[in-house]
């Protein structure tokens, strides 16, 4: 019993500490609107080498003013957990303007 509790208390505390991992950079005088393009960034050897290059400029559609926030999210999280072996990882890339 002390063992499933354990391990479910991990499980929930992992999930808290997702949200910790964001950081936002503002571009010109931030987002003016609220237009959002998603896209993930994959990596390898534990996030070490990228697979692709996103890019941002494109993303914000030639806008002057955006933010860019880049953040661990729970499906990351989750493909984190599944690919750990093949050392495979990634971040979710926001981009609003």
């Amino acid at each position: 019993m002390l063992r499933k509790l354990s391990a479910v208390l991990l499980i929930v505390a992992m999930v808290f500490v997702i949200g910790c991992a964001a950081h936002t950079h503002k571009v010109g005088h931030g987002a003016v609107f609220n237009r959002t393009n998603v896209e993930r960034q994959w990596y390898i050897l534990y996030g070490l080498v990228p697979l692709h290059d996103i890019d941002t400029q494109a993303m914000a559609d030639g806008k002057r003013n955006y933010e860019i926030t880049t953040q661990i999210t729970l499906v990351d999280f989750i493909y984190r957990v599944l690919f750990y072996p093949a050392t495979i990882t990634c971040r979710t890339v926001t981009v609003t303007r």
